[in-house]
């Protein structure tokens, strides 16, 4: 036996009648067969035993008391109480839309793509709401299915295009896929860029960010290379599902100097704004070798519930002007007026133009359900305020994050 333990500290509480009688009509006694016996407050025979017992936590337990298992754990009373439905007051308990497990989304997209105030358009990305339809059945797919992307080109256009075109089929020709789908994706980011390199008709020192969202029933999987970002809508608010790669953030910056790379005034080597990219091979060394700009991308997973009413993916156009909350109150506004997500994005997009974004812009909006963003319903407060729902809400969300 170790020391310093107490072997005859069951977990379990017993309460005297007058206690119990005030919420509840019975008692639950659980005897060492495990057999639970619910004792009525009527029968005076039954809870006699009980009359005059006082709460116990600790210590031994008493003598007198035959009928109570010693041993109980809390959690098999919380069980056995839950079995007769009593309300035991647990906490951390499920919410009513991770309950409602027979819930699936129904993808509905919506793009729009701007050259904005750049000489080129060097943007592109891909929109399938249905990826059975798209790839075919006898890739055992789960359905519904669904794949998202947006690459934000630079130094030309032939990078972005060559991932566009090559990394959904990279990502389902994985072995892998779709029993392990994340580490599908991550290979297929590495395959695209070593493919891009051995290209001799493209420019290899053109690169590209990659931003996918690739959704198997309820579970999504945002896979990001580079500075684009998703972000979910829930309920209003907003939940950042991406994060910015940056040659300024710690972390990227720890990598990137671990590999013998420098950042120079927010650059990478002096020369990308990004520490993660698909090609721009002029800057990287062998294939195969690690080298401070890399290629593979961080991955999020998500269970989409009810609550997840769309998703926001676009460029850093758009992230450079306006804010997570911004674009999430934005679109969900519009939603709920017109519930197309197609102009849902092109209303995002011509508002970072106000703003004077000064980049290409490529916004996709990602509904996951037919209907529109229900109102949502705040609670009178006896607090006079002056401040209006849809504030009330980016002040929550920016709070909360």
């Amino acid at each position: 036996m170790l020391e310093g333990v107490d072997y005859y500290s069951p977990p379990f509480t017993m309460f005297e009648s007058d206690d119990y009688n005030k919420n509840n009509d019975f008692l639950v006694v659980v005897h060492d067969d495990d057999d639970v016996d619910v004792i009525d407050d009527d029968d005076d025979d039954k809870s006699e035993d009980f009359k005059n017992l006082k709460p116990i936590t600790k210590g031994k337990p008493p003598r007198h008391v035959s009928g109570l298992r010693h041993s109980l754990s809390s959690t098999r009373l919380m069980q056995a109480v839950a079995n007769l439905g009593v309300d035991a007051g647990v906490t951390g308990s499920k919410s009513s839309s991770q309950d409602k497990t027979d819930y699936l989304p129904i993808f509905r997209s919506g793009s729009c793509a701007e050259r904005g105030p750049k000489q080129y358009m060097e943007d592109e990305h891909i929109c399938i709401d249905d990826l059975t339809q798209h790839i075919g059945s006898a890739s055992n797919l789960p359905f519904p299915g669904a794949f998202y992307g947006v690459f934000d080109g630079h130094g030309g256009t032939d990078a972005a295009l060559f991932v566009r075109n090559n990394i959904l089929r990279l990502i389902v020709e994985d072995s892998q896929f779709p029993t392990c789908a994340g580490k599908a994706i991550t290979s297929a980011f590495m395959k695209a860029d070593y493919a891009f390199a051995d290209s001799s008709s493209l420019d290899i020192s053109s690169g590209t960010t990659a931003l996918t969202a690739l959704v198997f029933g309820r579970n999504m999987i945002i896979a990001n290379a580079g500075d684009c970002r998703a972000v979910l809508g829930r309920r209003g608010r907003a939940v950042e599902m991406s994060i910015d790669q940056k040659p300024n953030c710690i972390s990227e910056r720890l990598r990137i100097e671990k590999l013998g790379g420098v950042v120079y005034d927010g650059y990478l080597n002096g020369q990308l704004s990004v520490s993660r990219a698909l090609g721009d091979w002029h800057m990287k060394g062998p294939k195969g070798s690690a080298c401070p700009l890399s290629a593979e991308p961080e991955l999020q997973e998500v269970c989409l519930t009810e609550d997840d009413e769309f998703l926001i993916m676009g460029c850093d156009g758009l992230w450079d002007v306006m804010s997570n909350q911004c674009a999430v109150t934005m679109a969900r506004k519009e939603l709920m007026i017109h519930n197309d997500p197609e102009r849902c994005s092109r209303e995002l997009v011509r508002e970072a133009l106000k703003r004077n974004s000064c980049d290409n812009l490529t916004v996709i909006v990602v509904c996951f359900s037919p209907d529109p963003p229900p109102r949502i319903e705040i609670p009178p407060s006896r607090v006079r305020r002056s401040i209006s729902a849809e504030s009330l809400t980016l002040l929550k969300g920016v709070l909360e994050c």
